[in-house]
């Protein structure tokens, strides 16, 4: 037997510490948040997608009574841009939520489903996507999604 250790990476920001390029783009998920249907959970996420030619593409979760077809905001934001600008690969990705009309005070990662879109994006556009999770105590960066899925399912898997 041998134990094998996994390991996430972070960089824990306050606000003023933040570039005013993160700070940008966290404006966006916070404003996508306003945008989110989400009558049965009230938890109201938005994402923000920065493009290579700057380009900011916002998401937001839609529910429904029928939660296996619910879209979350990450999700839309990734697929919204590989609809509209196929050739400017994804660099950055924010997400923020709230619920009671206040964002949460420590960071939500994104779900397993959306772990995978990113992993296949990055994938995709041979790069790295910066991904900042905002939270009013201060937001976590990481860079590229191997720090957030560990183990991956990639295409070389179905060989």
């Amino acid at each position: 037997m041998k134990p094998v250790t996994l390991t996430s990476n972070f960089v824990v920001y306050q606000e003023d510490e933040l570039s005013a390029e993160d700070r940008e783009i966290i404006a966006h998920a916070r404003k996508a948040s306003e945008s989110s249907y989400a009558p049965y959970s009230a938890f109201h996420v938005g994402a923000a997608l920065r493009l290579s030619d700057g380009t900011i593409v916002a998401g937001s979760n839609q529910e429904n009574a029928s939660y296996g077809i619910t879209q979350c905001a990450e999700r839309n934001a990734l697929h919204h841009a590989a609809c509209y600008y196929q050739t400017q690969a994804p660099t950055a990705l924010a997400i923020a939520a709230e619920t009671g009309g206040q964002f949460l005070d420590q960071p939500i990662p994104p779900c397993g489903a959306c772990r995978q879109a990113i992993l296949e994006t990055e994938h995709r556009y041979g790069q790295k996507i910066r991904i900042l999770l905002y939270g009013a105590k201060g937001t976590w960066v990481c860079e590229g999604i191997e720090n957030l899925l560990p183990l991956q399912f990639v295409g070389d898997c179905l060989l």
